[in-house]
């Protein structure tokens, strides 16, 4: 348990950020879903058009820290791969 004044406004402050982290990542979750989806369904333009939105929200993740940047990376590779294997 905190004891000093300080330790116990960062345990707020840490609450607080990890439920906007949560968030966060939960809606990155959304996204590259939407793709796989797309992707398993075999509709192309569809897919295309997931991904050119989960892109920059990936990265946002990176910039926000809730993400590492070569995870981001091997994540929109993987997807861009799956993406243009499609029939």
């Amino acid at each position: 348990m905190a004891n000093s004044v300080q330790a116990k406004k960062r345990i707020r402050g840490n609450e607080r950020k990890a439920t906007v982290n949560k968030a966060r990542v939960s809606r990155i979750r959304t996204f590259i879903r939407k793709v796989e989806e797309a992707i398993t369904a075999g509709d192309k333009t569809q897919a295309t058009d997931a991904l050119k939105a989960a892109q920059p929200e990936i990265m946002r993740g990176v910039t926000k820290g809730v993400m590492h940047k070569k995870t981001a990376s091997r994540k929109v590779s993987r997807l861009t791969k799956n993406v243009k294997a499609i029939a």
